[in-house]
């Protein structure tokens, strides 16, 4: 079972402007790469057709290899998303406005849009609670990142593949994808049917009355209670 564990990073002032650099960066190139794959083959790039378009480009453009390898993946992702929504009409039927505007130009990509760091990239030293992560600055080596103590030993136990560089509300953030064994499965070996009521607190499906002494000591308690009230009441005088 996936589940993705979040950890805040902890950049210095330095190391935050070589992240923003990085993350603009590679979404422009990821603009690009959409502009060039709608340009020349529509929706329907696959990853092979775009590497050998913009493969050659994004590296020039200062992208190390996986990640130009990356930006492209997440170009053809994208498409391959698009199509899908298409088809399962999520866009409106044809000739629809929504359709119309969504097939008539390229995927845009947002200048902040989290990009996908491999181990290649990007490797974590849980004892020093820092990350090795590559940006369009050279390599970081020593960015301190928090989370939780629980967070931290699921990331030392199961944390597998590919990792997210995210900026949310001017705060750096890793999001790194965790392989959890999924827990066994119980299996009972019968069944017990219950009626909850008011004599017995509960009845099972094969005769057993369940209550308490203590619930019965309250009830009785609640009956003497409520008697108590009601004869002050009947005794109270009556204005004349």
């Amino acid at each position: 079972m996936k589940i993705v564990v979040q950890v805040k990073l902890i950049p210095d002032a330095t190391q935050a402007a070589a992240l923003e650099r990085t993350l603009h960066t590679v979404n422009q190139c990821a603009n690009r790469v959409s502009a060039a794959s709608f340009e020349t083959y529509g929706l329907k790039g696959s990853v092979k057709d775009l590497r050998s378009l913009a493969y050659g480009d994004l590296k020039a453009r200062g992208l190390g290899a996986q990640a130009a390898q990356h930006v492209i993946k997440r170009v053809v992702d994208a498409y391959t998303t698009l199509r899908a929504n298409l088809r399962a009409g999520n866009l409106g039927g044809e000739g629809s406005k929504r359709r119309r505007k969504a097939v008539s130009k390229p995927i845009a990509f947002r200048a902040g849009a989290a990009h996908t760091y491999d181990d290649r990239c990007a490797s974590w030293n849980y004892d020093a609670q820092t990350v090795s992560i590559w940006t369009m600055d050279g390599r970081l080596k020593t960015v301190r990142f928090a989370c939780s103590a629980a967070a931290l030993k699921q990331l030392v136990q199961y944390r597998q593949g590919e990792s997210d560089l995210v900026r949310r509300d001017g705060k750096w953030f890793l999001v790194a994808t965790c392989e959890v064994p999924e827990a066994q499965r119980y299996e009972p070996r019968d069944w017990i049917g219950v009626d909850r009521g008011i004599a017995n607190l509960a009845t099972t499906s094969d005769g057993d009355n369940h209550s308490g002494r203590r619930l019965d000591r309250y009830r009785r308690w609640q009956a003497r209670k409520k008697a108590e009230i009601q004869a002050r009441r009947h005794a109270r005088p009556r204005n004349c």
